[in-house]
């Protein structure tokens, strides 16, 4: 019996629950501290230059064998070395794949952290048969993960090539290959950059995947080496998924920094901007809605200000939406200032339409205030057709006013088809 069994039963569920988020953030502090520091500078263009320059990429005249490889290479120093120019006698955990198979999760966890440590080039492939020890699929991603970071600041064309020919390919491969190119552009991005450019085998070369990990891996240390690649990305499925997670990264940095990136995106750019922008203002709502309107109300009404403005509303609806609405009263430009309308309009009448129908009184009936009242008429007739009805009488452009008396009284005929019928004979005989 070990000193846990000792334990209150309460504070062994404690333990129970919290130990493996302790253990998994213990993994990522030590990754941070174990992978070392980005080179304050990359020049992409070189890398780029030199791939351009290279006849024949490596390792592209025949298939890696990653077991190969490693055993052929046992002098190498152990990741200590590497990174810290420092010696250290670090040894495997004595029966690790036998923990790894059997142990509990918390024993599990701690004698893998400690062969992740210890790994070197002449003891990779013990650490590889604990790792493969596990159920596969995404239960181990974070073994993975530690595995592939730690690898890749070992021989990282090695971890490549398993990661390639022996992981799942459904849930596994392109996430093992994506970490092992972040641990590598961590350390060295220009060889990252040229194996992801010269490794690339997607159907359209220049949408190129791989990229996605060498961006992840920058974006750690110098997002400004990030953003380059990011930026040099021709259009494709890559540049829209880094594009998330850049959005991110620099929402993480505040307000100031976060908007000084998205506004870079030029108008000429028109999807991306959008895209970038959309994102960008749905984060930051999230942490700063003051900050955020006053990011909209400087923005020409474009499409992309536009989705800024959408996603604010929709976080500002569900904290305060009567503020929402005084900001849309004061906001200069109309067509901003109706389209928002709409928008709030649509979202609030779903949780207080008499809060929402009484700012709207406060307009007087125009062309402009039309799409405002037919998507509150959209949004109530279901709940309350006759005021429906009413607000529908409103609506000074005759088509806009036929269709949405229509949706009304077919709403309210369903529930009350006499007084419907009477209704619209006395406000609208013409209806069919």
């Amino acid at each position: 019996m070990n000193s846990y069994s000792f334990l209150p039963l309460q504070l062994k569920n404690i333990l129970t629950i919290c130990l493996p988020w302790i253990i998994s953030l213990a993994a990522v502090f030590y990754l941070g501290l174990r992978l070392g520091s980005l080179p304050e500078s990359v020049d992409i263009n070189q890398s780029e230059n030199s791939i351009n320059n290279q006849t024949t990429p490596p390792e592209a005249t025949g298939t890696i064998n990653p077991l190969e490889k490693v055993v052929t290479h046992t002098e190498a120093p152990s990741i200590t070395q590497v990174m810290e120019g420092k010696i250290e006698n670090l040894t495997l955990p004595p029966n690790l794949k036998r923990i790894m198979e059997g142990g509990d999760m918390i024993e599990r966890m701690g004698a893998y952290l400690d062969a992740v440590r210890a790994m070197d080039k002449g003891n990779v492939l013990e650490v590889i048969s604990a790792f493969e020890a596990l159920p596969k699929g995404y239960g181990r991603h974070l073994e993975m993960k530690l595995l592939m970071r730690s690898w890749a600041a070992i021989d990282p064309e090695a971890a490549l090539a398993y990661a390639d020919q022996s992981l799942d390919p459904k849930s596994e491969r392109r996430f093992g290959i994506s970490e092992v190119l972040a641990g590598w552009a961590n350390l060295d991005p220009d060889g990252a950059i040229q194996w992801a450019k010269a490794n690339n085998s997607n159907e359209k070369p220049e949408d190129n995947p791989l990229l996605l990990g060498v961006i992840k891996g920058l974006a750690e240390k110098n997002l400004v080496a990030a953003n380059k690649v990011f930026r040099n990305l021709p259009e494709g499925s890559a540049r829209w998924q880094a594009s998330t997670f850049l959005a991110q990264k620099y929402s993480e940095m505040g307000l100031e920094k976060a908007i000084e990136w998205a506004n870079q995106f030029p108008v000429e750019d028109e999807r991306m901007r959008e895209t970038i922008l959309g994102q960008m203002g749905a984060r930051l709502a999230r942490q700063d809605i003051a900050g955020t309107a006053q990011w909209v109300e400087s923005m020409k009404g474009d499409k992309a200000s536009l989705r800024v403005m959408d996603n604010l509303l929709n976080q500002w609806v569900s904290k305060d939406a009567s503020s929402a609405a005084k900001w849309l009263n004061e906001l200069p430009g109309e067509d901003k200032k109706f389209y928002g309308m709409k928008q709030l309009t649509s979202r609030w009448s779903l949780t207080d339409p008499v809060a929402t129908a009484e700012w709207l009184n406060s307009f007087p009936p125009s062309p402009k205030m039309d799409p405002v009242v037919n998507e509150f008429v959209n949004r109530i007739s279901t709940r309350d057709p006759e005021g429906a009805a009413g607000w529908a009488m409103s609506i000074i452009d005759p088509q806009v006013k036929q269709k949405a008396v229509q949706k009304a009284v077919s709403a309210w005929v369903r529930m009350d088809p006499e007084k419907a019928t009477n209704w619209k004979q006395a406000n609208f005989p013409d209806l069919k």
